[in-house]
């Protein structure tokens, strides 16, 4: 977690995306905190290109940018699946592995194809997530997350969004695209770094 870290009251924040569905989580789990949180899509802010080589690195990179052509504090999250098998690939690349337009249907199946071609038993994975507060002065405050599991596949479920049809969690045996939203939010990847932000912020 940065340093620079500050409290964060009622008000407008941009959440730097354009993925509809992190948006709508992100947006549940800062509601009881009296925030107005609006997309960097529908604002008409582009999307900067990700050249960071960490989770934290392009959070970072999405938030200033956010932040600097707002002129509002801002809010975002670069986060994926790294599965031990691959090397913790897709990692970084999560996203950019459904193609364009965006397709996480193919891009399961990639990681599917990825795994019988290794030939490992080794399915165990996590999602990664890394949060990141920016200011339009500068100051940003990072806050990181995890969730560990394993895949399964065909897909199962139609919740959540991404690789969630596929990820299963220690200790539960349906995946997160089966699993009620409010009980992902409880365990993600996402909810941990939240909860690191919260405390640091409200």
């Amino acid at each position: 977690m940065s340093e620079n870290v500050r409290k964060l009251g009622p008000g407008r924040l941009v959440i730097a995306s354009h993925n509809d569905g992190k948006v709508r989580e992100i947006n549940e789990l800062l509601s009881p905190f009296g925030i107005e949180a609006v997309s960097a899509k529908k604002i008409g802010l582009a999307e900067p290109e990700e050249t960071g080589i960490t989770f934290a690195e392009n959070a970072a990179l999405k938030a200033r940018a956010a932040a600097t052509a707002s002129g509002l504090p801002a809010l975002a999250d670069d986060s994926g699946l790294a599965v031990a098998a691959l090397g913790g690939a897709p990692g970084i690349y999560s996203a950019r592995w459904a193609g364009e337009p965006r397709s996480f249907a193919n891009a399961m199946r990639k990681v599917e194809a990825a795994l019988d071609e290794s030939g490992t038993e080794d399915f165990s994975a996590r999602f990664v997530c890394a949060l990141c507060l920016a200011w339009p002065d500068g100051a940003i405050a990072i806050f990181e997350g995890d969730v560990r599991g394993r895949l399964a596949f065909p897909p199962r479920g139609i919740n959540g969004f991404g690789y969630d049809p596929i990820f299963v969690a220690d200790g539960y045996d349906i995946t997160f695209g089966e699993m009620d939203p409010r009980e992902k939010h409880s365990i993600s990847h996402r909810a941990d770094a939240f909860r690191k932000l919260m405390k640091a912020c409200f």
